[in-house]
């Protein structure tokens, strides 16, 4: 089974984050893992996330509260993952030789895009409806999780959408609006079901909420306090995650 598209490219344009692989491998422990690779336990879980939600499969599965702050180890998926970034190490150092001007590798940095959106979720585009001057994206996330993106026609042209494409959906997390789980939903909204697995308090300001997925792909929603108190949403709450499909951004490999 070949690894998608969008999580090769972040192997290659990102590598810092997939050696934290090789650390959990060695260490069993994401406390550990992350002082092995000279990151912050916080900058660790988030590089986890977004490396889960870019894979089709969870790459490292993970207890909460063990000894050392968590333990972590790596599914079958992501031993694969790491073979194939070693495989790449040595291309690398290949490259490096045979670079011409090391301007060249600088050249190529410049236009490989980062984008701020907290939440980015790999999926496959399965349905592109059109509506006037906009395209309603369905999109399929891991496992079956199902989405939605609004984006005008424009854009889905520009962007070279077609079934089976895939696309990064970006949301921002002050977007994705948080609900106990048996409260009933709007039509038209996106809606994902969720756990909530861990809140991070601000001295001044909303709470940074972390939601698994049943998929294994993670939110990161923000939330002020008072709301979650009273929607009685704690960590270990079920919950529903919504967003509008407007408010999901699309990206695709260059």
């Amino acid at each position: 089974m070949s690894l998608p598209t969008l999580l090769t490219q972040h192997i290659v344009r990102r590598p810092q984050r997939i050696a934290l692989l090789q650390h959990i491998a060695e260490q069993g422990s994401i406390t550990r893992a992350a002082k092995s690779a000279g990151l912050s336990y916080k900058a660790a879980w988030d590089a986890i996330d977004e490396l889960n939600n870019l894979a089709d499969q969870p790459l490292v599965e993970r207890s909460v509260g063990g000894k050392g702050g968590g333990g972590a180890k790596l599914s079958e998926e992501g031993r694969r993952v790491l073979r194939l970034y070693q495989r790449l190490q040595a291309l690398q150092a290949q490259l490096l030789e045979a670079s011409e001007d090391a301007s060249d590798l600088g050249l190529l940095s410049r236009l490989m895009l980062r984008t701020s959106a907290r939440n980015q979720l790999h999926g496959k585009v399965v349905r592109i409806e059109a509506q006037g001057h906009n395209d309603r994206i369905r999109l399929e996330l891991a496992r079956g999780l199902v989405i939605e993106a609004q984006i005008t026609r424009d854009s889905t042209l520009r962007l070279e959408l077609e079934i089976g494409a895939e696309v990064v959906a970006l949301i921002k997390a002050g977007w994705l609006e948080l609900y106990p789980a048996d409260q009933p939903g709007r039509p038209q909204i996106n809606s994902l079901p969720g756990v909530i697995e861990h809140i991070a308090a601000a001295e001044d300001g909303p709470s940074e909420v972390r939601i698994g997925l049943p998929n294994g792909q993670t939110l990161c929603a923000l939330a002020a306090p008072l709301q979650l108190s009273e929607r009685n949403l704690a960590a270990g709450s079920p919950v529903q995650v919504r967003f509008s499909p407007s408010n999901v951004l699309l990206g695709t490999p260059l």
